[in-house]
């Protein structure tokens, strides 16, 4: 579940980033009155992820705005099918289309992606997890999309567990001495992993 909250600041600082001092585009061309209709169609088959959001956008700038959901996230929709339909100010709506298309297809590729993955190892005891190699900023919609794809997250940020990888044991001297100064400064209850490169080194240190 996203937490709107947070959405929202990610939303209002890519609105800030896209207007500018205004869209001066739409404000001398559009008249104040105007109003239109259109429809979000997808381009190809996929996974739906971040509609809530998309819808979110137009609610921030415009409440009048109406936003019709016809395809909720991780819905597997195809090519050509009706994702959402909106009406209402012919300016708001133009003001917000950029920044609810990137958030809807970058969030929808991702969970797009995730679903190819977990269907891969359908059937076995493997599960992919994500990493934090997100955008700096758009972390808690990438994690969530990856979700809605059918993985699963890893850890969120350098604070939720600990992860040894290469460069750690290289500092540290090995894995043993890595995990025992982590062990012996941290609380029994934060989790510890550690990253091997074969399985090698993996049989070495069980």
């Amino acid at each position: 579940m996203l937490e709107m909250f947070t959405v929202d600041k990610i939303i209002r600082n890519a609105l800030e980033e896209d207007l500018g001092w205004g869209d001066v585009t739409t404000d001398t061309t559009i008249p104040e009155s105007a109003k239109i209709s259109g429809k979000f169609i997808a381009k190809q088959k996929g996974i739906v992820c971040g509609i809530a959001v998309c819808k979110r956008v137009f609610e921030i700038l415009d409440s009048s705005i109406v936003f019709e959901i016809h395809a909720k996230d991780g819905k597997k929709v195809n090519e050509g099918e009706i994702i959402a339909e909106i009406s209402g100010s012919a300016r708001n709506i133009l003001k917000g289309e950029r920044v609810s298309l990137n958030l809807l297809q970058r969030m929808s590729g991702i969970a797009t992606a995730a679903g190819k993955y977990a269907e891969a190892v359908e059937g076995t005891s493997s599960r992919v997890v994500d990493t934090r190699k997100t955008i700096p900023g758009l972390r808690i919609l990438d994690k969530y999309a990856v979700l809605t794809g059918g993985c699963y997250n890893h850890r969120y940020n350098l604070s939720d567990l600990v992860l040894i990888k290469d460069n750690h044991i290289k500092a540290a001297g090995g894995i043993t001495p890595a995990v025992q100064a982590a062990k012996s400064k941290l609380s029994h209850a934060l989790k510890i992993e550690v990253e091997v490169e074969s399985l090698e080194q993996l049989n070495h240190n069980a």
